[in-house]
């Protein structure tokens, strides 16, 4: 900072002062910028004008460093086993200065085990999603450059895993945090200047708090959430004999050609999100051989007793024969070289029961 003064021998009362300064720009004047103050007096002695005295003032501004991340968008929807689910953030720098910002992110919410691989990307489109051609750009650590004013879109991706159960939920906080520019890849850190102003250019950091950091340390946080919305689905198979060559129909036994069904009944619980795609694929024991003659029906109502207890594995299934003909019988396609049923169910939303069901005779 430089001053010049100038002590006036006398001076009139009707002194003129005028003064002059840069005028404010969005962000604040730019760091490294100098402004002057010029200041003009003029005075008479015995009724004559004088020679006009000035002075003039420099200083440099300073540094202030201010950035915001900001996730955009709600809570996203995922689904176990989904890999490269989205998160979208803005990344601005209000500082007055152009900056480098480094990239973290760190799962401030969830278990970890259950999701992998948290990645940031450039949105360089800057549509809140991640085209093939920003998946093959790479992911980044940090962003070169940003000018004052400047906004970035970027997106993190995370690979939920498949042990991932209906609405658990992870919280991923990214961190931007400033770094000086110029610089061949990212800058030093930046970091308050102690002790008295000084000539050249100060920093002096004006951020405020994040979800995760302190104000005025450089940095800004924010957190976005995914949330499982996974289906679950229980499956119980039950058989009734239908009848047998000694009694038929009238309390049949399970005795060697005797008519067997067997019930599939797929159910997917409340709160669920729609089991799709959803497969049956079932081996059939040597000891039994599938009845042609009466089919595979699918997509059919079932009940299910849960006997009393809450133990699932002696539920009991009960098909009603309201299904559609279809599936398809492999003879000797299942394991071991027995033979297979199989069929496709329709969409299974929350709370609801389809069922497969089929017949066999007893070898």
């Amino acid at each position: 900072m430089r001053r010049t003064t100038q002590w006036l021998g006398a001076v009139s009362a009707t002194a003129l002062v005028a003064m002059t300064s840069t005028p404010a720009m969005a962000v604040g004047t730019d760091a490294g910028d100098t402004i002057t103050n010029n200041v003009t007096v003029s005075y008479d002695v015995g009724g004559v004008e004088q020679t006009d005295v000035t002075a003039s003032d420099t200083f440099t501004v300073d540094r202030r460093v201010n950035v915001d991340v900001e996730f955009i968008g709600g809570t996203v929807s995922v689904s176990p086993g989904q890999n490269q689910a989205e998160l979208a953030f803005d990344v601005t720098n209000l500082s007055n200065d152009t900056i480098d910002l480094a990239l973290t992110t760190a799962l401030t919410g969830g278990t970890a085990a259950n999701i992998d691989n948290i990645e940031i990307y450039l949105d360089a489109d800057g549509d809140r999603t991640l085209s093939a051609a920003e998946l093959a750009a790479g992911p980044i650590t940090f962003l070169d450059e940003v000018a004052e004013d400047g906004t970035i879109e970027v997106i993190v991706v995370g690979d939920i895993d498949l042990a991932a159960v209906n609405a658990d939920t992870f919280d991923v906080t990214l961190t931007a945090d400033a770094h000086a520019a110029g610089a061949v890849g990212l800058g030093a850190e930046l970091t308050a200047t102690t002790g008295a102003n000084t000539a050249g250019v100060d920093t002096v950091l004006f951020d405020g708090a994040g979800d995760t950091d302190a104000a005025n340390a450089g940095d800004d946080s924010d957190t976005g959430d995914f949330v499982v919305a996974g289906a679950q689905v229980s499956v119980v198979k039950s058989s009734v004999v239908i009848s047998d060559p000694v009694n038929g129909t009238t309390n049949p036994k399970a005795i060697p050609g005797a008519t067997v069904q067997y019930c599939i009944a797929v159910t997917n619980a409340p709160g669920a999100a729609t089991a799709t795609d959803v497969a049956v694929v079932d081996d059939l024991p040597f000891d039994v051989t599938y009845l042609s003659g009466f089919g595979i029906f699918e997509d059919g109502t079932a009940t299910i007793d849960d006997q009393g207890n809450t133990d699932p594995t002696d539920d009991v299934a009960t098909c009603a024969l309201d299904g559609t003909a279809g599936g398809a019988f492999a003879a000797g396609a299942g394991t071991g070289g027995e033979d297979q049923v199989s069929g496709d169910l329709s969409d299974i939303p929350a709370s609801t029961t389809r069922s497969l069901y089929f017949r066999v005779t007893i070898n």
